[in-house]
């Protein structure tokens, strides 16, 4: 996926989840940020940042904060960037053989999963999540507890033991990790559904990505380590 106009800046501060403070050739700019999450390693001041063109001319902020440079690390940090790419990904890669549509947003027992497959083999629920958490190496998830993302791994458990493929996907937007983990010390609750998940049939997938300031594509998967 690309983005279209993308400028540098230089962040400065976070007021709240949904805005930020940036310096665009020398001007305070108001952005969107495309993140609700915490994020508190990637937007601390003077980090340079880069912004997308907003769709829409009627907005009040002209800016989507969508990446961060993170030391030699370059972050795609859009939220809702990862099932974009997944979606282009998913119908021409090799994780299930044949894969024939890509049905998003699909209703299953009390939660709506973010995509659909339906493949050679039969169908198959995804969930997919984005990772921008980063330590030494190592890609975490989640960076702040989501009760939503343990009830959508419950759910994919139910899947896979009514017959259906099931898989978490988790899309690490950045290069440069060595694996992937969950972040029992933020959520225990999370990692103990996702191994829970993986030993009721869930399959666990973890890829890195190819990231420029314009650009996010799924690249090479990433060991995962329960």
């Amino acid at each position: 996926m690309r983005y279209p106009k993308v400028r540098t800046g230089t962040f400065l501060s976070r007021p709240n989840r949904f805005i930020a403070h940036v310096e665009i050739d020398g001007e305070e700019a108001v952005c969107h940020v495309k993140n609700t999450g915490r994020c508190r390693e990637l937007l601390v001041p003077g980090a340079r940042v880069y912004l997308a063109a907003a769709e829409s001319s009627a907005r009040k902020t002209k800016y989507d904060l969508i990446a961060v440079e993170k030391g030699d690390k370059l972050i795609n940090m859009d939220a809702q960037a990862p099932n974009r790419v997944f979606a282009e990904w998913a119908a021409g890669s090799g994780l299930w053989p044949s894969v024939q549509r890509v049905r998003p947003e699909v209703a299953f027992g009390s939660s709506r999963l973010d995509f659909l497959l339906k493949t050679a083999a039969g169908l198959a629920f995804v969930e997919v999540k984005g990772v921008t958490l980063e330590e030494n190496g190592e890609a975490r998830f989640p960076d702040a507890p989501t009760e939503r993302g343990v009830k959508h791994l419950l759910e994919l458990r139910r899947a896979a033991e009514a017959g259906y493929r099931a898989a978490a996907f988790f899309v690490i937007q950045m290069k440069g990790v060595t694996r992937f983990c969950p972040n029992d010390a933020t959520h225990p609750a999370f990692g103990e559904a996702l191994r829970q998940a993986a030993a009721g049939g869930v399959q666990v997938y973890a890829y890195d990505c190819l990231v420029t300031p314009d650009s996010l594509t799924i690249d090479q998967p990433v060991p995962v380590v329960l």
